[in-house]
């Protein structure tokens, strides 16, 4: 689930690295500057990464309330917000201008 940022000098993706669950990192373009942006553990799935088209905040799908919901946080893993509430399964968001 790679996702490049608009300007083409990042890439969001998932990795499960750290404990079997995905994880939302960053880095340079070129391979370089891992950073992991979510900071949810054990338990919690982090998906389908989708950055806005400014390159400021990156969308995504988490599990950290128990069910898929789509959430948003500044590009750096700051500030995450959860944007649905309903009782469905909510993946794979998008942006549009």
């Amino acid at each position: 689930m790679p996702a490049w940022s608009p300007d083409g000098q990042k890439i969001a993706f998932v990795s499960h690295r750290d404990d079997g669950f995905g994880k939302i990192y960053n880095m340079n373009a070129d391979g370089t500057g891992v950073n992991r942006l979510t900071t949810f553990t054990s338990l919690v799935s982090n998906n389908h990464p989708a950055w806005s088209t400014d390159g400021t905040k990156i969308a995504f799908a988490s599990t950290r309330d128990g069910t898929a919901k789509i959430w948003v946080m500044n590009a750096d893993g700051t500030n995450p917000t959860r944007l649905t509430s309903t009782a469905a399964d909510e993946i794979t968001p998008s942006w549009t201008r």
